[in-house]
């Protein structure tokens, strides 16, 4: 089954050799959540999936922001430590296969099951995973950037959080030197 298939996406454009691939992203980690009411599992797992998309936005997941990223599923999740810690896994690995796939899809995913509140919320977590190693590199920052337009929210929430993280900022960390 294909992500778009699972997510209601699927189009006729698709080729049979697409059909058959069974790329899964957000439905192993759904798997995980088999006991989650289906609509808030299919939520917890793009949130985590977009949590692995910031640690892997520089192409190098750090300890400490998967150390964040288990506590965010974990606590935003109400989710036990082995099953966030399970999750967060699933959704660094789908991210580093992946990825360059999914992004798009999974975060408009995203955007329709979240209120404003909760997207806002994911983009405060998406920094809070960024900085977690000290550090928001640029690379990291535009994709949440990215992230943002992809949930139609407008630059000035992306600002407003972004100012938050400003001493984690490698963009403004550059220019002081």
């Amino acid at each position: 089954m294909s992500i778009l298939r699972f997510l209601g996406l699927s189009s006729n454009r698709e080729t049979e050799g697409q059909q058959d691939r069974d790329v899964e992203s957000i439905r192993k980690i759904s798997h995980q959540l088999a006991e989650m009411e289906p609509q808030r599992a299919r939520y917890v797992a793009a949130f985590a999936y977009l949590l692995g998309r910031i640690a892997h936005a520089d192409r190098d997941i750090s300890h400490d922001e998967e150390q964040e990223m288990e506590r965010i599923v974990m606590e935003k999740g109400h989710l036990p430590k082995e099953q966030a810690v399970m999750i967060v896994e699933i959704a660094k690995r789908q991210n580093q296969l992946f990825g360059h796939v999914e992004n798009f899809l999974v975060t408009r995913e995203f955007n329709q099951l979240a209120s404003r509140e909760m997207k806002m919320d994911l983009l405060n977590c998406l920094f809070a995973v960024s900085s977690s190693d000290e550090s928001v590199s640029t690379v990291e920052d535009s994709e949440i950037r990215q992230i943002t337009s992809e949930l139609l929210l407008d630059h000035s929430d992306f600002i407003e959080i972004r100012s938050k993280y400003r001493g984690f900022l490698d963009v403004l960390k550059d220019s002081k030197n």
